[in-house]
């Protein structure tokens, strides 16, 4: 039996992932502020089960319990693999160093570099005190490598999450263990979060117009095919390399 906890799961990239996993008969735990009852509906229909809990990814206390909660679901007798996929991610504040809120800044470094690496040292945790091998995967963003105006936070966060999840790798490997940390960048996909960003305004995010024409020209990838590239780089579990990062041209 396989598991895979997924954040962000409740729509965009995050939903299509929890529905490609079930479909190679995998269960899934869904951790999102809301639920999505299609995906409930679908584990019953493909013989998995799907199980939905709230949490707050920006406060670390309830990041916590309910990981622990999680984990002690999944690390179980008859469990032989444990998947999970950071996939929760956040963009505000979105403008120049200066105009930041503390409050806006705290949320955004919890959400996307503290959780991801609390989840995936609980995992390992559990991982390494039962056996049973974990296999991260850190959605990660273009932006990491270079500096967006307005993206100070969120360039930020991405870089460290990239040297957090190849140092974890890195570890794993000396130490001998079979838990395998990887990173994963989705590139532009047609959600949510790209209407945010094609709604900010140009004094706060210099590239705003790229980001318009990209949706204009089409070139935005649809979430399931997207998802398809990372489950595809999941399900191969003997090729998996430890501390890659994974790209999704490379696989569309």
């Amino acid at each position: 039996m396989k598991y895979a906890i997924v954040t962000g799961a409740s729509k965009g990239l995050g939903a299509s992932i929890a529905n490609l996993l079930m479909e190679n008969e995998i269960h899934v735990i869904g951790v999102a502020r809301s639920t999505n009852q299609q995906l409930e509906q679908q584990a019953q229909l493909l013989g998995v089960t799907y199980h939905h809990y709230p949490c707050d990814l920006s406060n670390p206390q309830e990041v916590e319990n309910v990981f622990q909660k999680i984990a002690e679901q999944v690390f179980t007798e008859g469990t032989n693999l444990v998947y999970l996929v950071n996939n929760a991610g956040a963009l505000e504040p979105m403008k120049p160093a200066g105009e930041h809120n503390l409050d806006d800044l705290t949320n955004h470094v919890h959400i996307n570099l503290l959780t991801p690496m609390a989840t995936t040292n609980l995992f390992i945790q559990q991982a390494n005190n039962t056996g049973i091998p974990v296999l991260v995967a850190n959605v990660t963003s273009g932006a990491a490598k270079r500096p967006i105006y307005g993206w100070s936070a969120y360039s930020s966060t991405k870089m460290g999450l990239n040297r957090y999840s190849e140092t974890v790798a890195l570890e794993q490997d000396e130490i001998g263990t079979h838990n395998k940390v990887i990173l994963f960048d989705p590139g532009r996909m047609d959600t949510d979060m790209q209407v945010h960003i094609r709604s900010t305004s140009e004094d706060d995010f210099k590239d705003v117009e790229q980001y318009k024409q990209a949706k204009q020209e089409g070139s935005l990838r649809h979430p399931n095919i997207v998802a398809n590239a990372l489950v595809r780089v999941l399900l191969d579990e003997q090729g998996i390399e430890n501390g890659k990062l994974y790209l999704v041209k490379d696989y569309v």
